[in-house]
């Protein structure tokens, strides 16, 4: 099943920046081969159900591994069964709205 999630994980007890872990879990968003688009407050990330949610797994295995003691996530996630659509797709629905 194909899902848009958006996300946003948050080392607790890290300091104010926590753009490494950030960076991190980008990185590894951009190994799992998802569509994503990072935002000043989350990613949004597009793919199979099961892809994401290992990427996201990932994710806090490896920032626990990078010192972070507890993590914070919180997932927004949509699936639709009557056709496929990208976060693309749902941008540029509302941009065409815009124009009108």
């Amino acid at each position: 099943m194909q899902v848009i999630a958006d996300f946003c994980v948050i080392p607790i007890g890290e300091g104010v920046s926590v753009s490494r872990y950030v960076a991190a879990c980008q990185q590894i968003l951009r190994e799992a081969g998802l569509n994503i688009s990072m935002h000043s407050y989350g990613t949004n990330v597009e793919g199979e159900w099961d892809s994401v949610f290992a990427a996201i797994k990932r994710c806090h295995e490896v920032i626990h591994d990078m010192g972070a003691a507890r993590i914070s996530t919180s997932i927004r996630v949509g699936t639709r069964t009557d056709r496929e659509q990208t976060m693309q797709e749902k941008v540029d629905s509302v941009l065409s709205q815009l124009q009108d």
